[in-house]
C-alpha cells in the first residue's frame, strides 16, 4: 500500500480551483503551464532549472554526472587480481591476495593476464550450456506432466481411449 504524501501544511481543495492559476513558464521559449497559488509571482518550470542547473557545470562535471566514458577500469590489473594467491604484474611486483611482497620483486615472471581472460570467457561458455541443457531438460518434464495431466482430465470427462 502506497503512503500519502502531503503537499502542503495549509487545507486544499482541489474542487475549490480558486486559489490555483495556471501560469506559463517565465523562461523565454518554454511556454509550458503548470498549476501554482494565485500569492506567487511567477513560475519557472522543472525543465528549465534543470537546464540551468546544467548550464552552470563545467563538461567534465557533466560527464562525471552522467558517467560519460567511464566504462575503463581504473585498475590496470585484471578483474579479481586481488583475491588471487599470487598475481605478478608486468613492472615485476609480486602480490600475495593483493598485499604487494617487495622482496620478492622481479623474482616471478608476470602472470599471464590473456591466459586468465581466456580461461574465464570458456568458464562462462560452459555455464551457459549447462544452464541451456537444464533448461531444455525442465521443459520436456513439464511437457510430459502437462501430458499425463491431459490423460488424467480425459479419464475423468469419460473420454477413453
Amino acid at each position: 500500500m502506497r503512503k500519502r504524501s502531503v503537499k502542503s501544511k495549509r487545507d486544499y481543495n482541489p474542487e475549490n480551483k480558486t486559489s490555483l492559476v495556471w501560469t506559463m513558464c517565465s523562461t523565454p521559449g518554454c511556454g509550458r503551464e503548470q498549476q501554482i497559488d494565485s500569492a506567487s509571482s511567477g513560475l519557472i518550470c522543472s525543465s528549465c532549472t534543470m537546464r540551468k542547473c546544467l548550464g552552470l557545470m563545467s563538461e567534465s562535471e557533466i560527464n562525471r554526472l552522467f558517467s560519460v566514458g567511464q566504462n575503463k577500469s581504473k585498475s590496470p590489473f585484471p578483474r579479481g587480481w586481488k583475491w588471487m594467491k599470487e598475481f605478478v604484474d608486468a613492472r615485476g611486483n609480486v602480490y600475495h591476495k593483493g598485499v604487494e611482497q617487495p622482496d620478492l620483486k622481479g623474482t616471478l615472471q608476470a602472470t599471464d593476464v590473456a591466459a586468465i581472460k581466456a580461461k574465464q570467457k570458456l568458464n562462462k561458455e560452459k555455464r551457459a550450456v549447462a544452464e541451456n541443457k537444464k533448461l531444455l531438460k525442465m521443459a520436456a518434464e513439464k511437457k510430459e506432466m502437462k501430458k499425463a495431466i491431459d490423460k488424467q482430465k480425459d479419464f475423468l470427462n469419460h473420454d477413453t481411449k
